[in-house]
């Protein structure tokens, strides 16, 4: 699993430089796209960042608290290819993005004022680690009230973006994938079982679950 340390190491920029899968960016240029975000907003009251794939279950920043709510616009999509973390590049796997259209269901995390630089630069580093994503602020809604938040769309122009994947295409390359960070379904399974935990039932989500599972159950088919 991701941890702040290994974060904040390097360990996983090391990773994707050393196998030459992907261009990682570099710190001069992670530090100009948080800049560009984050170029006159007020952070006087600290900042909020939206949450819809695994920084609901494992974040590795420090926030003050963290709420339910809904942001409109964005649905949530296995539509990145993974050649490293949760795949091979024998044998890639899909991790989440957000995609134009409907809405989404997530967790909104407040960072303190004085934690807001630090805090940001590990979730760069572990978000921004290719240009995958485009980073952009959101209104969530949530039972408090609206806030504005930073969360991570799919960027259509990355060579990794998995555009127009049927479900059983989906689910076939979930089932069977497995990076350094583990098995691609569990990456599935944990996203699905934790926003149930939450009072969130994506449903889209949980037929692919169900459908993955379907898959590993059977096994491969040999030749």
């Amino acid at each position: 699993m991701l941890t702040r340390e290994t974060i904040r190491s390097g360990a996983v920029r090391k990773i994707a430089a050393d196998h030459g899968l992907m261009r990682v960016l570099s710190d001069e240029e992670l530090a100009s796209s948080l800049g560009r975000l984050l170029e006159g907003v007020d952070r006087s009251t600290g900042v909020w960042v939206f949450a819809y794939g695994s920084l609901i279950w494992n974040p590795a920043f420090h926030f003050t608290d963290r709420v339910v709510g809904t942001i409109y616009g964005f649905h949530r999509r296995f539509c990145l290819w993974t050649h490293l973390g949760r795949g091979c590049p024998e044998q890639p796997g899909l991790v989440l993005g957000l995609e134009r259209g409907g809405s989404c269901r997530g967790v909104a995390y407040h960072i303190a004022q004085g934690a807001v630089l630090e805090e940001l630069d590990i979730i760069w580093r572990r978000e921004m680690l290719s240009d995958a994503y485009v980073p952009r602020w959101v209104d969530v809604r949530t039972p408090m009230a609206t806030v504005r938040a930073i969360t991570f769309t799919i960027n259509h122009a990355h060579e990794r973006y998995a555009r127009d994947l049927s479900d059983e295409e989906t689910a076939t390359a979930i089932a069977g994938a497995r990076g350094f960070l583990g098995a691609c379904a569990d990456y599935l399974i944990n996203t699905v079982d934790h926003l149930a935990a939450l009072g969130i039932h994506d449903r889209p989500l949980e037929r692919l679950r169900d459908r993955v599972l379907a898959q590993r159950a059977v096994g491969p088919v040999l030749p």
